[in-house]
């Protein structure tokens, strides 16, 4: 089983409150920014973009300091968008799926309950769909007639070393992925856990359907990975400081998260 290398792109962020990262927050509080990430796994065998994020229309219109296109930060690191086989959505709001038309070639790794929930009884709730655009739902419905959404019930080994892992809780398919390493299992919790704090401190993120079944996604997050640190949060600035840029370069923009934190 050949260790993976693991990049986080840094594209987008805005500025926060408390009471919009955990729930019972201080709404004068201010609190930590929100960084928007996608990743790339990768190793000599095997290549995985998790999530696609969002462009610059989506970011006007929802408030949000865009940064550079993912797909420009992929191509850093050497992968041409149109070129990639195999996309990990995480689960379907607008950061984690927009730009999925950028990848032409890719099939589309979803859990069954995701599309459920993104094409469901749900979606008539506000506090529910707000997070979703409707385009890109039927852009992926699309894709699914088209025959390139590969769906997973549940927990799955998609490749040597690499395998989902259904979470719930801040959606119905919500989804992590674990990856096989130099340091052991690493886990990319995505929206599992925005922030550190949300799984650390035990803060819910507000954004939810089910608080028990995020609660108990940090702890399904931590069985997983071989050590604590090795878990990624899916928003949290404090990525970009506690990991390394692979070159001078991509300060700022990428960094390796195969690799010790600085804590």
């Amino acid at each position: 089983m050949k260790p993976y290398e693991i990049y986080a792109i840094r594209y987008a962020t805005v500025a926060r409150r408390a009471h919009e990262n955990f729930i019972g927050g201080d709404p004068h509080e201010t609190s930590a920014t929100m960084d928007y990430f996608v990743w790339l796994v990768r190793n000599d065998e095997h290549q995985f973009v998790v999530d696609t994020g969002f462009g610059p229309e989506a970011a006007r219109r929802r408030k949000r300091d865009f940064l550079r296109p993912p797909t420009e930060g992929l191509a850093m690191l050497g992968v041409d968008a149109a070129q990639v086989k195999d996309v990990i959505l995480t689960h379907m709001h607008y950061d984690h799926v927009g730009n999925f038309d950028k990848f032409p070639n890719a099939r589309f790794h979803l859990q069954d309950q995701e599309m459920s929930f993104a094409t469901g009884r749900y979606m008539c709730c506000g506090p529910f769909s707000h997070a979703y655009e409707v385009d890109e739902v039927v852009g992926m419905v699309r894709r699914v007639y088209a025959g390139r959404v590969e769906f997973h019930d549940g927990d799955a080994e998609i490749a040597p070393g690499l395998s989902l892992h259904h979470i719930g809780g801040h959606t119905m398919g919500l989804q992590a992925v674990r990856v096989w390493t130099s340091l052991g299992w690493m886990v990319l919790a995505s929206d599992a856990s925005h922030y550190y704090a949300n799984m650390l401190e035990g803060r819910p993120f507000p954004i939810v359907i089910d608080v028990a079944k995020m609660v108990d996604g940090w702890k399904k997050l931590h069985k997983l990975a071989s050590a604590p640190q090795y878990v990624i949060p899916g928003h949290d600035p404090l990525v970009m400081q506690r990991y390394k840029a692979p070159d001078p370069s991509m300060q700022g923009i990428i960094v390796r998260l195969d690799a010790e934190p600085a804590l």
